[in-house]
């Protein structure tokens, strides 16, 4: 394990060495919407979840529906809405 997470952080540390400034930068420009995605996600899980309770409906709060959310959007909710329903 040690060996993989070492061989990890070497190549990205040699893919930061081998690219430029202005790629770098729109390389953390695109990581840092994916990240605010994700939080945003989260956030309509926990919203989701209050409104469902006033109807029973349960909606998992985990990495995976977060990430569903987070990639889909909107058919996301409607995923995460049907498999409460009928799950």
């Amino acid at each position: 394990m040690k060996v993989i997470s070492i061989i990890a952080v070497g190549l990205i540390l040699l893919l930061l060495v081998v690219m430029d400034k202005k790629h770098i930068q729109k390389a953390f420009e695109r990581l840092s919407v994916y990240w605010f995605r994700i939080a945003f996600a989260f956030l309509v899980l926990f919203a989701m979840n209050v409104a469902g309770g006033f109807f029973g409906i349960y909606v998992p709060v985990n990495i995976t529906s977060g990430l569903l959310l987070a990639v889909l959007g909107i058919p996301g909710i409607a995923a995460l809405c049907t498999f409460a329903v009928f799950l």
